[in-house]
């Protein structure tokens, strides 16, 4: 595989030959399918969340956070949709992924699921740039295989949602088998879409109609049996690129699409994390205009 001339392909806003896009999954999907449902990992770490198909912004967000080959890049999901490049911006990670081995970790978002990326982005975009829906399935497939969680150095735990009333202990997670459509209820379907919530004092039924909201008594009850310094996870924008909640620092939220579907304002960033367990959230913005590329047939509507 030419993983180094795909990427600069990539870096010019243009998606992979079908062909090498084929290849690329195949080959992602064999590494994928060695990596546990929980990973585990050591510090020092870069946390990343939602990236939504910013392709440009992503491009800033290994700029801030330093070269691949020196870090170790954990993603949290939601690489696809509601952005204008969600297959180039997969395929950027799985090239990355697969040309640095051990410094890129990709988790499972609500969004690696077809009945929401069947509806919001990522299927039309598969039509209008390659003409059929074989690889939205191809890479739905790659999404089933996406591990659901990592833990580092055994007290932070990393997801893309949140908490589940069905798990009680970090060590549950790998019971569940992965290999799968998303489920719409049920523990994947918990840690993957729930949220944490100031003011909640009980497990509750998720306005997102999947997942459940909690608060503060079930987040330290669950940090407390699991012996966790951390929690960290996407998901909610974080207007100011990251959010604690419960006025404590041990749960948070590391949102890194900056001026989210291209116009909400909000910053972005990523949390580094060294061995000496301080954490260091990188702040940054979408880059400008002229450094991205737009897709014609969106220009009028963008610059509306």
């Amino acid at each position: 595989m030419e993983l180094e001339k795909w990427i600069e392909l990539i870096k010019t806003g243009n998606p992979l030959p079908e062909s090498c896009l084929m290849m690329l999954l195949d080959k992602l999907s064999e590494v994928l399918y060695q990596e546990p449902t929980l990973i585990p990992m050591q510090l020092p770490i870069t946390i990343c969340g939602d990236v939504h198909g910013q392709l440009f912004d992503v491009f800033e967000l290994f700029r801030v956070g330093g070269p691949v080959k020196e870090n170790n890049y954990l993603f949290l999901g939601d690489y696809v949709d509601r952005g204008y490049f969600s297959i180039e911006t997969f395929s950027y990670l799985a090239c990355l992924k697969l040309l640095y081995p051990g410094h890129v970790t990709l988790l499972r978002g609500n969004h690696e699921a077809r009945q929401v990326n069947g509806t919001y982005g990522l299927y039309d975009e598969c039509i209008s740039k390659y003409g059929h829906g074989g690889i939205f399935r191809a890479l739905n497939e790659v999404f089933d295989l996406l591990p659901i969680a990592a833990i580092v150095n055994d007290s932070i735990l990393c997801v893309h949602g949140g908490l589940s009333p069905s798990i009680k202990f970090v060590e549950q997670i790998p019971i569940y088998n992965r290999n799968q459509e998303l489920p719409t209820k049920g523990p994947l379907c918990d840690l993957c879409w729930s949220d944490p919530i100031d003011g909640c004092d009980d497990w509750k039924q998720n306005e997102r109609g999947a997942g459940y909201i909690f608060g503060q008594q079930q987040t330290n009850e669950f940090m407390h049996n699991n012996k966790l310094t951390l929690i960290a996870r996407a998901h909610q924008i974080a207007n100011e690129g990251y959010q604690y909640f419960f006025g404590e620092e041990n749960i948070v939220t590391v949102w890194s699409a900056p001026n989210y579907t291209y116009r909400l304002k909000n910053k972005a960033s990523v949390l580094k994390i060294g061995t000496d367990m301080k954490r260091n959230f990188l702040i940054f913005d979408a880059v400008p205009d002229d450094q991205r590329v737009i897709p014609e047939e969106l220009q009028s509507a963008y610059f509306a």
